[in-house]
């Protein structure tokens, strides 16, 4: 059984006990657009207590809301009671819940026409109250109803709109565009994990660069990411990046990003430059270029200062940073030891280190000699070589007389840098070169 069949699964014994039921939102937009969907929810007029005594085994998880999920294997369908919503003093959750009884009074609460379509799954019927199939047709992203007021109950609503135009790569309707341009400062009061989460989303499903064009668009930007919009007309010394400044440099990366690839690899593309706008030298003198001195380590701590605002996991955000940290040693690839770039080649997820530097050649001068260089190193290198076994442990230096302290640190750095090097092969090289570089403390 898939996921489809499940759903209508759902709906059926629904119907069989004397309820509606439809399929909802999302799901029943992709069937129509010929997409595959992500997941299935079901709208009903039972009541959530109804739907538990149905499903015993269902879970309560939003039950205050009129939702309890259905599950089975692996599978998940939200079942959504039919209702009104009243009042949103917080600007997500609404402050009461009126149940109702026809599809078309919940539907009128949704977010946009294209998500408030209905499938009967019996016999394929499409309710449309709001308009939805037609701007499925225009490719158009419209508010329900007034959009200052679906903006009002969910300020997250906002982002999402930017979300659905830059993944079906639909127009936003003039007045919901306008809506969201005049109550862009208010995106502040979505929890900082909510707008991570959706900003991820918009990196992530495969259309990041028409995503920020129309978060800049709609005056979004400059309030959930300042320092991005900061980029714009930053200019670049041209003989590196002709394509122009780092705002458009940026655009070019996130435009090779394509969908489904890894939240950090996006975010650290995003966020790799960020340190130029703070950094900005003109060229100073005849012969003088632009310079963004320290830019890297200026970039690399306010990644994680953003990071940190979006309440990131401590894993996402040490990788976020690493890959700002290290995006120009590329550069310096073909003169390193063969220790430097072994080390740099097993940073953690190098994967997506080495990515990024394509992205940034390809969006840039577009030399990809030390991309390449690189990639022929891994392919003719062992990871044996690369990580070998150590030689020498702090056993070892124990036993050679050496007293345990910060020493022992630099000692098997030591020995590990001229193992790296091709200088040191087996142990007994490994304690010759200690005894005679090291003293006993």
């Amino acid at each position: 059984m898939n996921a489809r069949e499940f759903a209508n699964g759902i709906c059926r014994t629904l119907r069989t006990a004397g309820y509606q039921a439809y399929l909802v939102g999302g799901c029943v937009r992709d069937i129509l657009l010929g997409r595959e969907p992500v997941d299935y929810d079901v709208a009903t007029d039972a009541t959530p207590q109804g739907v538990q005594r149905l499903f015993p085994n269902s879970l309560a998880v939003g039950a205050q809301f009129g939702v309890i999920i259905v599950a089975a294997d692996s599978m998940q369908v939200e079942v959504a009671t039919f209702r009104s919503d009243i009042g949103y003093s917080d600007g997500r959750h609404p402050d009461k819940v009126v149940y109702a009884k026809t599809p078309e009074e919940d539907v009128r609460r949704r977010d946009f026409t294209i998500n408030a379509l209905l499938l009967d799954p019996q016999t394929n019927e499409v309710l449309d109250f709001v308009g939805g199939r037609d701007d499925l047709r225009a490719g158009v992203i419209r508010a329900i109803g007034r959009p200052e007021q679906r903006f009002f109950e969910d300020k997250l609503r906002m982002i999402r709109a930017v979300r659905f135009a830059a993944r079906f790569r639909y127009a936003i309707e003039a007045a919901t565009f306008t809506a969201i341009v005049k109550l862009a400062s208010q995106i502040h009061q979505v929890s900082p994990e909510r707008l991570r989460d959706d900003l991820t989303k918009l990196l992530t499903e495969g259309a990041a660069r028409r995503a920020f064009e129309l978060l800049d668009d709609t005056a979004l930007l400059p309030q959930v990411l300042p320092e991005i919009a900061r980029m714009k007309g930053v200019e670049q010394p041209p003989q590196f990046h002709p394509e122009g400044d780092v705002w458009t440099h940026t655009l070019l990366m996130l435009e090779g990003l394509p969908a489904g690839c890894s939240p950090t690899l996006a975010w650290g593309v995003l966020l790799h430059d960020v340190g130029k706008p703070p950094t900005f030298k003109p060229p100073a003198g005849p012969g003088g270029r632009i310079r963004f001195d320290e830019h890297v380590e200026v970039g690399t701590k306010m990644a994680e200062e953003i990071c940190r605002r979006l309440r990131f996991s401590n894993d996402d955000t040490e990788q976020i940073a690493a890959l700002v940290a290290n995006h120009l040693r590329f550069k310096d690839v073909p003169q390193m030891k063969p220790s430097t770039l072994k080390r740099f080649v097993r940073l953690n997820r190098f994967d997506e280190h080495l990515e990024l530097h394509r992205l940034d050649c390809t969006a840039s001068h577009g030399n990809l000699e030390n991309y390449e260089f690189v990639r022929r190193f891994l392919a003719e290198t062992p990871p044996e070589v690369v990580k070998p076994p150590r030689l020498l442990t702090g056993d070892d230096l124990r036993a050679l007389g050496y007293k345990p302290g910060p020493q022992y640190k630099e000692i098997l750095d030591a020995v590990e840098e001229a193992q790296l090097d091709g200088r040191l092969v087996d142990r007994e090289e490994a304690i010759r070169l200690v005894k005679s570089t090291f003293s006993p403390g």
